[in-house]
């Protein structure tokens, strides 16, 4: 990854001309007063204040709410570089969605050798009580993020996929939101697409993968694990928006075959579950007996077609880090095409030779573990102490198959606002998925997530990344 020299920086390219996209933004903030700006930035987070987007951080005794500090400076791809992420973002969830599928059903892939058994038998992930289970439509993941980071121009790679419960798509609206009020003739000046209908096509598609029993406009609602979850702010906004219950484990009961909902008028059935809370703690009568938020008894009426659940029991496994190693395999399988989007060369630390691989270069890679998300669990050899790097040679000999190892990229960096002026930092990009029985729907952009250190390669907001507005120009 280097010093941060060498990087490719998505306003000035290579070269340090500016690059077509920017064109007409890179104008507009030239003549811009700098004194405004910083003071316009410090706009935007009273505005985040006063709306209550927060977050909170897990085991910060500290202070438990945090605002994620947002950069005026958009992110910006060109239409066409869009197309291109859309087809191969398109193609990676229809392969997810099939490989979700064929693992709980006939397993075909595994009997023709191109994924090893173990897998999928030893995957911690993989949900038993979802074998020979159909969701309705046939959707496991309604809503996905594909982590991408890029490298050069037309060099995107995908760091990881969200299958479980990817959020961060109300930053997204926000960030846009925040921009539109504060800078109005920009949006009049660049012709941006629009993301604001994402709430409304978030209803479409769960609308869309309702159960055969439901009779009428579906009723949706939000399962939230409550007040104390990191993402509540997003539970509470995405159910607002939709016009959507959101409900906590406490409110449902099974009743008649159905999960149904306290009303004031007694209880009603749903339709659909839009859920943000893990498999484990979903029904305490077929998985953690001690779990207080989830609904006793929802997967029996899962399974016998009572209900849809967005996202499906068992899709964890998508996001494994070893099942992602696989993944140009999976796509050419149940697609039958290359994989439009490039998968970071990954090292399976069970793989003997990986292994032996990883351990004489730890200072260079970067070591996840395979379950592991948002930046916990993990080494970046180049910045590593001698002693962080001593403790991962120990966890990657106990336990070697827990791990995969990748590469350190040299990302992609866009410049933010500071106080000295334009200045490069890195980021990665979340573009959100909706799938429905008859459609996939992409919002065009997603969360840039931008590492607000100077060099820092750690983009995630409990690691003190911060937000960007993403931006793709209409033609």
């Amino acid at each position: 990854m280097g010093d941060g020299t060498s990087d490719y920086d998505e306003m000035f390219g290579g070269g340090g001309g500016v690059r077509d996209a920017y064109r007409e933004y890179h104008n507009w903030i030239a003549a811009e007063d700098p004194a405004q700006l910083l003071k316009k930035s410090a706009e935007a987070e009273k505005f985040f204040r006063r709306t209550g987007i927060t977050f909170n951080v897990y085991g910060d005794t500290e202070n438990t709410e945090r605002l994620i500090p947002f950069d005026v400076v958009p992110r910006i791809l060109s239409s066409r570089e869009w197309a291109r992420l859309a087809r191969g973002i398109e193609q990676r969830v229809r392969a997810i969605n099939a490989f979700l599928h064929d693992i709980y059903h006939r397993q075909e892939i595994v009997r023709a050798g191109r994924v090893p058994e173990r897998l999928i038998a030893e995957n911690s992930a993989f949900e038993p009580k979802m074998i020979g289970v159909s969701p309705p439509g046939g959707v496991y993941t309604h809503i996905v993020g594909i982590d991408l980071v890029r490298t050069g121009d037309n060099e995107f790679f995908v760091l990881e996929d969200n299958a479980r419960t990817p959020s961060g798509v109300s930053y997204m609206l926000e960030n846009r939101e925040t921009m539109l009020q504060m800078f109005p003739e920009l949006f009049s000046k660049i012709p941006v697409q629009s993301v604001s209908d994402y709430p409304k096509a978030l209803r479409r598609a769960l609308a869309r993968s309702a159960p055969s029993v439901c009779k009428g406009r579906p009723v949706i609602a939000v399962l939230t694990p409550g007040i104390h979850n990191s993402a509540y702010f997003e539970h509470s906004f995405l159910a607002d928006q939709m016009g959507a219950e959101l409900v906590e484990g406490h409110d449902l009961r099974v009743t008649d075959g159905r999960v149904a909902m306290r009303t004031t008028r007694g209880y009603e059935p749903i339709d659909v579950i839009y859920r943000r809370v893990d498999d484990e703690y979903l029904d305490p009568l077929n998985f953690n007996p001690d779990s207080m938020l989830g609904v006793p008894g929802i997967m029996d009426v899962y399974r016998a077609g009572g209900i849809t659940i967005a996202n499906a029991p068992g899709t964890g496994i998508a996001d494994d880090k070893a099942v992602y190693s696989y993944m140009p395999e999976i796509v050419q399988f149940y697609t039958g095409e290359v994989p439009i989007l490039k998968n970071v060369e990954t090292w399976r630390c069970g793989d003997p030779d990986s292994l032996a691989y990883v351990l004489d270069n730890l200072e260079d890679l970067v070591v996840k573990e395979v379950h592991g998300s948002g930046g916990y669990g993990m080494l970046i050899g180049p910045t590593a102490s001698k002693k962080e790097i001593a403790r991962f040679r120990k966890l990657l000999k106990a336990k070697p198959g827990n791990y995969i190892a990748q590469p350190t990229l040299a990302l992609s960096t866009v410049p933010i606002l500071t106080k000295a002026g334009l200045a490069p930092r890195h980021v990665d990009l979340r573009p959100f998925v909706l799938v429905s029985p008859d459609s996939v729907d992409i919002t065009p952009g997603g969360l840039t997530r931008v590492a607000l250190k100077k060099g820092s390669l750690v983009v995630n907001s409990s690691q003190g990344g911060g937000t960007k507005d993403t931006w793709v120009l209409d033609d």
